[in-house]
Order: C-alpha cells, then structure tokens, then sequence
C-alpha cells in the first residue's frame, strides 16, 4: 500500500501538573484502500505511567472529537500513542527526571 503524507499545522503541547503531552496530526491519503478519503493519524507523545484505562478513554474522547469536527467516522481516525520516560524528555535544557533545584 503506498500513501502520501503530510504534516498539518505545528506540534501542540499541553502541560499540566508536569505532565507533557505533545501532539502532532498528521493526513495521510492511503491509495487502493477501502478507506477513500484523507485520514487524521494522531502521534501523541507523553510521559509514562498512565493506565490502560486513562488511555481508552484518552483515545475515545479524542476519536469523538475528531469525527465530530472533521465529519470522519471512526474507523477513519488512527491514534499512536507513545510512553516516553523523564529521562529521555527534556524541556528548556533540562531532563524532566532531575529533581527541581
């Protein structure tokens, strides 16, 4: 199967409480699929931890919100979530597992 991708818009980041969530959308067109029009694919990075079930109803509230603002269905929606440890995040220079100093 071949596509052709593109980046929408910037990255968005949200943080709360010290937990990072960054989001990139990106369309892809899949050519000879049963899936004719453009798909959103969402990346989304964030810390580890969080259990299966916060990440269902992450991934629910995110299906719905795109199938209502871009009038997809959703099984057109694709999510890719990704753990990432504080030790291989850093923001401003500095890793998110060293303490505050």
């Amino acid at each position: 199967m071949r596509s052709k991708e593109r980046w929408n818009g910037p990255l968005c980041y949200a943080s709360s409480t010290g937990s990072i969530v960054r989001t990139a959308i990106k369309f892809t067109s899949q050519l000879h699929s049963s899936r004719s029009r453009a798909m959103p694919t969402f990346h989304i990075e964030l810390f580890e931890g969080r259990s299966l079930e916060q990440k269902r109803q992450f991934v629910e509230a995110i299906t719905k919100a795109t199938c209502e603002s871009l009038g997809v269905e959703p099984n057109s929606v694709d999510i890719i979530l990704t753990d990432v440890k504080r030790e291989n995040w850093a923001t401003g220079g500095r890793l998110w597992s060293e303490p505050d100093a």
